[in-house]
C-alpha cells in the first residue's frame, strides 16, 4: 500500500484517538468490535461511528461483518501512528520519497527541521513475497498466535536495538536515531547497494573487508544471517557500510555454522561472479603455504572480542548455557562413578561375598513384602505354597490338617480381595453416602450379599473356593 502523507493533514486529534483505541483493542483481538472503539476512545456525543467512516475512506481502517461488526488496523493506518509520535518528538518534521523497497520493508526519506537527511525504514512483514516468517525468524518466540502488525513491530525493536549495540562497538553501521512501532530512523547512508556496482578500484580490498566483518561479528559473538551483496552499502570511497539486522543470531545458535558458512559463500560467489576474484578450495593440509583468500572457518574464530548476543539476547544463546551447564554435570557423574570404582576396587574379594549376601536378604524381603500387593489372588496363592511348604516339612501332620489350612487361607484372601473390591467401588462410584456414614462389614461366602456388578466375579471366586 503507498504511503500519501497527504492525508496527514487531514486527519484531526479525534481520528487519531479513534486509530489508537483500535490499536489498544487489537491487543487482544483480531476484530475490535465496535462497541469496544466506542467505549475505548470514548468520545462525546457518540462522534466515534462518524470518525470510524472518515477513516474507512482513507483505508486506514478495514471493516469486516463476516462474524460481528468489527474493525482493524492497515499497514497504513500504523504508519501514520508512528510518524505522528515521531513528528511530535521532534525527530523529524517532512517526509519524502522512497528509496527504496524490500520483501520486509519499505525505506523513505525523511528530513529534520534543520534540513539533515535520514532515513526512516517501515517494516512490513506479511507482504506476499515473504510470509514464511514463523519458520524463518525467531520474532514469535514461545507465541503461537500473531498479526503482521505486532511482528513487524517485533522487528523494528530487534533491528534498532542490534544498530545501536553494533555502532557502539565500531562497526560500520547507520547510527540508529530513534525507533516507535514498526518505524525505525536511522542516517541516511551515503553510498549505493553493492548489488548496483558494476567495477570497483580494488575489488581485493573491498572483499578483505567484508569477509573481515563476518569474522569480527562471529568474534562478538553474533551471525548477520542475510550478508550478500543486497545488505551491503559501499561509496565512492569504497567504503563498506552493512545494513539490515532483525534476523541475526548468536553463535550459539544450533545452526549458527550453517548460517556462517551462507554468509561466506554468498560473498565469495558474488565477488568471484562480478569481478571475476579467483579463489582456490579450502584443503585439509596443514603443511602447506596458505591461499591469499583463504575461507574463514566457524570453528577456528574464538569468541573473545565481547558478548554481544548475551547482551542483546540473540537467538539461540541460551542453548549454549544449557550445554554448558549439561557438560559440567557429566563431568560431575564421571567423577562420583570414578570414585565408586575405586572403593570397590579397595574393599577387594569380600565385596563379592557381601553383594550375594545382600541379594539374599532382598529377595527374602520380596518374598515377605508380596502379601502385601495390591492384586489379592497373588497373595492367595503365595500363602497356600507357604502351607505347602509347612507340609512337606512336617511329614507327620495328616492330610485333613493341611486341607483345614488351605480352607483358612483361602477364606483370608477372599476376605481381603472383598475389602479391597469394596474400596475401589466406593471410589469409583462415590457411594459414601448412600452408606450414611457406617462402615459396610467385609463380603462373606453368602451369595446373597452379593448386589451383582462389578463384585459379581467376587462370587464365583468364591463358589469355586468353598467347592475346594
Amino acid at each position: 500500500m503507498k504511503l500519501d502523507v497527504d492525508v496527514l493533514r487531514y486527519l484531526s486529534k479525534d481520528d487519531f484517538r479513534v486509530l489508537t483505541a483500535v490499536e489498544m483493542g487489537m491487543r487482544n483481538h483480531e476484530l475490535v468490535p465496535s462497541e469496544l472503539v466506542v467505549r475505548i476512545a470514548s468520545l462525546k456525543h457518540g462522534g466515534t461511528y462518524k470518525v470510524l467512516k472518515n477513516l474507512l475512506k482513507y483505508k486506514l481502517l478495514h471493516h469486516d461483518s463476516s462474524k460481528y461488526d468489527g474493525f482493524r488496523l492497515t499497514y497504513l493506518g500504523y504508519d501514520f501512528l508512528a510518524i505522528k509520535t515521531l513528528v511530535n518528538r521532534g525527530v523529524f518534521v517532512a517526509v519524502g520519497r522512497q528509496i527504496g523497497v524490500g520483501k520486509e520493508s519499505d525505506i523513505f526519506e525523511v528530513a529534520k527541521e534543520d534540513g539533515t537527511v535520514l532515513a526512516m525504514k517501515l517494516h512490513r512483514l506479511g507482504r506476499t513475497s515473504f510470509r514464511a516468517v514463523k519458520s524463518k525468524r525467531d520474532y514469535l518466540g514461545h507465541r503461537n498466535n500473531y498479526n503482521w502488525l505486532y511482528l513487524s513491530r517485533l522487528a523494528a525493536l530487534k533491528e534498532f536495538a542490534f544498530m545501536k549495540a553494533l555502532e557502539e562497538h565500531g562497526f560500520p553501521v547507520p547510527n540508529a536515531v530513534d525507533c516507535n512501532r514498526h518505524c525505525v530512523v536511522m542516517s541516511l547512508v551515503q553510498g549505493y547497494p553493492l548489488v548496483q556496482v558494476k567495477q570497483l578500484q580494488n575489488p581485493d580490498i573491498v572483499f578483505e573487508t567484508i569477509i573481515g566483518l563476518v569474522v569480527h561479528l562471529a568474534e562478538h559473538g553474533l551471525i548477520h544471517c542475510d550478508f550478500n551483496e543486497f545488505n551491503i552499502m559501499i561509496d565512492d570511497d569504497e567504503k563498506v557500510t552493512m545494513i539490515d539486522f532483525p534476523q541475526m543470531v548468536s553463535v550459539s545458535h544450533r545452526n549458527a555454522q550453517m548460517y556462517f558458512d551462507r554468509d561466506v559463500e554468498c560473498i565469495f560467489k558474488f565477488f568471484s561472479k562480478r569481478f571475476n576474484l579467483s579463489f582456490q578450495e579450502h584443503t585439509d593440509e596443514i603443511d602447506g603455504d596458505t591461499e591469499e583468500y583463504d575461507r574463514p572457518c566457524f570453528s577456528s574464530i574464538a569468541k573473545c572480542t565481547g558478548f554481544l548476543d548475551k547482551e542483546l539476547s540473540a537467538s539461540g544463546f541460551t542453548g549454549k548455557d544449557q550445554d554448558e551447564i549439561e557438560k559440567f554435570i557429566e563431568e560431575g557423574i564421571e567423577k562420583d562413578t570414578g570414585s565408586e570404582d575405586e572403593g570397590m576396587a579397595d574393599e577387594g574379594p569380600n565385596s563379592d561375598e557381601f553383594d550375594e549376601t545382600n541379594i539374599k536378604e532382598f529377595d527374602s524381603l520380596q518374598l515377605l513384602e508380596q502379601p502385601e500387593r495390591v492384586n489379592c489372588d497373588e497373595k492367595g496363592k503365595a500363602e497356600e505354597r507357604q502351607q505347602f511348604c509347612e507340609a512337606g516339612q512336617s511329614s507327620g501332620r495328616e492330610t485333613q490338617d493341611t486341607s483345614d489350612k488351605e480352607e483358612e487361607a483361602n477364606e483370608t484372601g477372599n476376605e481381603d480381595n472383598a475389602e479391597l473390591m469394596h474400596r475401589l467401588n466406593k471410589q469409583r462410584r462415590r457411594a459414601v453416602a448412600a452408606v450414611h456414614g457406617r462402615r459396610k462389614t467385609l463380603t462373606s461366602r453368602n451369595s446373597y450379599k452379593d448386589k451383582g456388578g462389578k463384585s459379581s466375579h467376587n462370587s464365583k471366586i468364591q463358589k469355586q473356593l468353598s467347592g475346594w
